[in-house]
């Protein structure tokens, strides 16, 4: 599943190296930055758009790498607790996801009958959801929208 281009209505701004915000996480955790963990989030930063955890470890196979299933899965879990990644919903029988960090992701139009996933961009949706949040004391840090359709 490939996904349009990104939505462009925010600037892209990346405050830290994503390898440290994943070794502070591990390090809370009482976890190592180990070679295999590297080259799982290496190998997630050179995916555009979606992912799957069993392609992802097909990939990191394919280049040589030797990574646990195991490794795989459990260090997923700990960039979607790191904010790094997120689970995006296609459909109720794989999870797939997507980076975040340092990334304005798109939102999403999810066609359920091809199972596939495009990027769209809403015009105004962003200033929307800024007025919502101002209209309420809150400061907007991110929306997510994700439009299920069939033909």
């Amino acid at each position: 599943m490939s996904p349009a281009p990104a939505n462009l209505e925010a600037p892209l701004e990346i405050v830290e190296p994503l390898c440290a915000i994943f070794r502070r996480k591990l390090k809370a955790e009482g976890a190592k930055y180990t070679p295999e963990r590297a080259h799982v989030l290496d190998a997630i930063i050179r995916i555009d758009g979606l992912f799957e955890a069993d392609a992802l470890l097909e990939r990191l196979r394919k280049e040589g790498r030797r990574v646990s299933k195991a490794t795989v899965y459990r260090t997923i879990k700990l960039m979607l607790e790191a904010g790094i990644i997120q689970r995006v919903l296609v459909d109720g029988e794989q999870a797939h996801y997507q980076l975040v960090y340092g990334k304005t992701p798109g939102d999403l139009l999810v066609r359920i009958d091809e199972g596939r996933v495009e990027e769209i961009l809403v015009p105004g949706l962003a200033d929307i959801c800024r007025n919502i949040c101002k209209a309420r004391g809150l400061t907007l840090k991110g929306h997510r929208l994700q439009i299920f359709a069939s033909a």
